[in-house]
């Protein structure tokens, strides 16, 4: 590489990388954006892993912490051709006696669908539909005084109970099933503690401003991105894996979207020893077992509801969902699996040929595992649409040591950058003043393993420029 001197260099390509990158570059600073793959994006990739004309999210898919970004909604990504798709149900949750209980945009509607639950819904809901405006920022961030201390607290009461406390709140297996289902996707026991903000902020974003999904795959968020960096006048560079500091230009700051092991890699010998004995305490979570498939035709849902989603939670009961998510955290393979699924082609046309459709799915495994899961998921649709398995062409599979080997930060499979319990949700990575500062001067960490944690927003790239500007370049930028 040329040693041409840099203000800032962002390694990694991910969501939050690039949202460090466009924060600096927004600032006035000259920015080198490296990418160890042939292609930028992170878990924001799409490609054709079945059969060719099939395309596939290799791993991020649907986008309702995009849309609703603090950061994301300040870029003109519309202008750098990014189209979202709105599937008329962001998720539906089927049962095994056919019927399904949905996540629509409206709140009223939602609510109505779910008979008895009815006006419980509403009354969780629709305050922080009205509340979440004013606290956004402040939930997708580092723990600080919020700007609205009521409506933070407000927020608190219903995000910090384990889900499995707040699934009480609603007296049908319908609404306990679906508030199940949005509760696993924080990757962890049920039981834990704040696994509630994870349903809490997904389904208000659904009614704020959906679950779309991006039109030409996930990919083009990341291609969006990297358009308005470049239009900044913002520099990427491809097929360059920083293994050591010493590959890097002359620069200010250095800014790392990966996760504590490779930090520890990377530069673990700039690091005082405290700060090392941390980032060598921090946990990762589940793993996942992923596979994409190409279908003859739409998945044969039994239920009407999840023939229009675009997301299709698989694990019928709260209690079912509880049971599974508790197995697999004690390092067992349970026989039915919470899956999550993914059904794009239904309402983007781009993703397969006419007439035939894409699927993408994964269950949690134990960190590391590399047991074949294919069977189980199978088994687990099979049972809510049956005839699926008939309209496979094609199926493409990863465990958990391919996921890491496709986007290093995947630590044994780990989609969220670490376990966000509560032990590390206030100290990710480590218990500092602040969490993007090392303890190198000019090294700051911008990934999912700093707060908020995972899931496409950017908000954590952002946040770490917000840093950097301010230690280093001595600037202040705020949303």
């Amino acid at each position: 590489m040329n040693k041409t001197e840099f203000d800032a260099v962002v390694v990694g390509s991910g969501p939050n990388g690039l949202a460090a990158a466009i924060t600096l570059q927004q600032a006035g600073l000259s920015v080198l954006l490296l990418e160890g793959k042939p292609t930028i994006g992170g878990g924001l990739r799409s490609a054709e892993l079945t059969l060719p004309g099939f395309l596939h999210d290799s791993c991020s898919a649907i986008h309702p912490m995009a849309i609703n970004s603090p950061f994301f909604r300040t870029l003109p990504l519309d202008a750098h051709g990014l189209e979202y798709i709105q599937p008329p149900v962001a998720a539906a949750h089927p049962f095994d006696d056919g019927s399904a209980a949905v996540l629509t945009r409206s709140v009223t509607e939602t609510a109505r669908l779910l008979g008895p639950d009815e006006q419980a819904y509403l009354d969780f809901f629709k305050p922080l539909i009205d509340q979440w405006p004013r606290i956004d920022a402040d939930v997708l961030g580092p723990l600080t005084f919020p700007k609205h201390p009521l409506d933070f607290a407000r927020f608190g009461l219903k995000a910090l109970p384990p889900s499995t406390w707040l699934g009480h709140w609603f007296k049908t297996a319908s609404a306990k099933g679906l508030w199940a289902g949005m509760a696993a996707h924080s990757i962890q026991p049920l039981s834990n503690w704040a696994t509630s903000a994870i349903a809490t902020v997904l389904m208000t974003a659904a009614h704020l401003r959906g679950w779309p999904l991006a039109k030409g795959g996930s990919q083009q968020i990341a291609n969006a991105l990297a358009s308005c960096f470049q239009s900044l006048g913002g520099k990427i560079e491809t097929n360059f894996y920083v293994h050591d500091l010493a590959q890097l230009p002359a620069t200010k700051a250095v800014l790392l979207d990966v996760t504590p092991r490779q930090l520890l890699q990377i530069a673990g010998h700039r690091f005082s020893s405290v700060y090392q004995w941390q980032l060598n305490r921090y946990r990762y979570g589940m793993g996942v077992f992923k596979v994409d498939w190409a279908l003859d035709g739409p998945i044969p849902f039994t239920a009407e509801g999840c023939r229009r989603a675009g997301t299709v939670h698989i694990g019928n009961t709260l209690e079912e969902i509880v049971d599974s998510e508790r197995q697999t955290a004690r390092g067992k393979h349970p026989e039915k699996p919470f899956v999550l699924l993914a059904q794009q082609s239904l309402f983007d046309p781009t993703r397969a040929p006419a007439g035939k459709h894409t699927a993408w799915a994964y269950c949690h495994v134990p960190n590391g595992s590399t047991v074949d899961r294919t069977e189980v998921i199978e088994r687990q649709l099979e049972r809510f649409a049956p005839g699926f398995r008939e309209r496979i062409l094609a199926r493409h599979t990863m465990n958990t040591a391919e996921l890491q080997e496709h986007n290093p930060n995947y630590i044994g499979g780990d989609i969220n950058g670490g376990i966000i319990d509560l032990g590390q949700l206030f100290t990710r990575p480590a218990l500092r003043w602040s969490p993007y500062r090392t303890s190198a001067k000019g090294l700051y960490i911008c990934s999912s393993s700093t707060p908020p944690g995972g899931g496409v927003h950017g908000m954590c790239g952002y946040r770490a420029a917000q840093r950097a500007l301010k230690d280093v370049f001595k600037q202040d930028h705020h949303l």
